[in-house]
Formats: C-alpha cells, sequence, structure tokens
C-alpha cells in the first residue's frame, strides 16, 4: 500500500497527501510572507511618524531654546533697567520722608507762631484801642481843664480889674 493516498483535483490531475501538504506549506509560506510583508510596511510607518513626530518636537524644542534665549536677554534688560531706578526711587523716597517731617515739624512751628501772632495782635489791638480811648479822654481833659483855666483866668482878670 502507498504511503499516501491519492486525490483527484478538478484540474484532473492526481494528487496525493503530499501534494496537499505540499500545497499547505506553500499557502502558509506565502501568508507568512504577505503577514511579515503586512508587519513590515506598519513598522515602516511607525518609524515614519515616528521620525516626524521626532522631527516635530525637536522643532519644538529649537523653537523654546530660541524664545528661552529671547526671555533671558530681555529678563537681562529689565534688571539692568529697574536697578538703577529702584536705587534712585528709594533716594528719592527717603529725601521726600525727610522732608515730610521737615514739613510736619515747620508747620507745627508755624501754627504755635501763627497763634502767639493772632494773640499778640490781639493784645496790640486791644492796647492800641485803649491808647485811643486814653487820648480822647486825655483831650477832652486837657480842653475841659483849660476852659476853666482860662474861666478862672478871666475871673481874676475881672477881679484886678473891675469893671473897666
Amino acid at each position: 500500500m502507498m504511503s499516501s493516498l491519492q486525490s483527484v483535483s478538478s484540474s484532473g490531475r492526481t494528487s496525493t497527501s503530499e501534494d496537499n501538504n505540499n500545497i499547505n506549506d506553500n499557502e502558509d509560506q506565502e501568508m507568512t510572507k504577505l503577514a511579515l510583508a503586512s508587519f513590515q510596511a506598519r513598522e515602516e510607518q511607525i518609524e515614519r511618524k515616528k521620525m516626524e513626530v521626532k522631527g516635530k518636537v525637536e522643532s519644538q524644542l529649537t523653537r523654546a531654546e530660541e524664545e528661552t534665549r529671547r526671555l533671558v536677554r530681555v529678563w537681562e534688560e529689565l534688571e539692568v533697567l529697574t536697578d538703577p531706578m529702584r536705587k534712585e526711587v528709594a533716594m528719592v523716597r527717603k529725601k521726600i520722608d525727610v522732608i515730610n517731617r521737615e514739613i510736619k515739624s515747620l508747620g507745627q512751628s508755624c501754627q504755635k507762631k501763627e497763634k502767639e501772632y493772632r494773640e499778640v495782635l490781639e493784645a496790640f489791638n486791644e492796647k492800641n484801642n485803649e491808647k485811643t480811648q486814653l487820648t480822647s479822654t486825655l483831650v477832652e481833659l486837657v480842653k475841659e481843664s483849660e476852659k476853666l483855666r482860662m474861666g478862672k483866668l478871666e475871673e481874676l482878670s475881672k477881679v484886678l480889674n473891675p469893671k473897666r
């Protein structure tokens, strides 16, 4: 007996199970080749996508580095710009504080002297009014005294010279 069974294919050819095994092996090999080709195509696609993403990342990193350098330059310019101004501003603020204290002291002194001035002016005006009143009184008294003396002198003159 033969170890392989014979079968008739649709083409009319006789085939054995060994032939069937060979065909199955060929089909398996071809499917394996197709699977490998498909796998390799996907791997290549993944690699291309990976390279594309890597390129984008590198591009963004380059832009980020450039932006970082630009920001560092701006920051350095700001530092240089603010330092002298801070010192000047602090110095001017200290001067303003000193002057404010002086102004406060001078203001208090001025208020005290204005109060003293008003008090002295009021006393001056009172004394001036008193002097004016006394002067008026004196003028009246002097007039009255002169009148009385003139009257006395006329009386004495009449006594000395009785009717002439």
